[in-house]
């Protein structure tokens, strides 16, 4: 098995199916999406731009969903947060019931579009 699939599929609830979901909707939405396991996280990849990373916080609660390229997003950043972060913006969840998958596939698709940008 993948160890990135490893990663999510050995979470506690309800981490496991919000990874799940989002790891679907990625699949779903990016075209030849690859999914990799690197800094212990699972990351995909469009090609060899990146589109983002999942991580589960099981501490504090909740699972991240966050772009490289934030910098140059330009959709529902009223919705992501930063946290300590310069560069990367993620959308976080707490519960499977708090994804609006309208506001993840447009930020999905956002982040799509800028993967040729660079980090800034």
């Amino acid at each position: 098995m993948n160890p990135a699939e490893e990663y999510i599929l050995n979470q506690d609830e309800p981490y496991r199916s919000i990874l799940l979901h989002l790891k679907a909707t990625i699949e779903a939405i990016i075209p030849d999406v690859e999914l990799k396991f690197k800094w212990s996280i699972p990351c995909f990849y469009a090609g060899k731009s990146p589109i983002c990373y999942l991580n589960a916080s099981p501490k504090k609660k909740f699972v991240d969903i966050a772009f490289w390229n934030s910098a140059h997003l330009t959709k529902h950043l009223d919705k992501m947060v930063t946290e300590n972060r310069k560069v990367v913006k993620s959308l976080r969840y707490s519960t499977l019931e708090e994804i609006d998958d309208e506001v993840l596939v447009t930020v999905l698709e956002n982040a799509y579009t800028v993967r040729s940008n660079g980090f800034y």
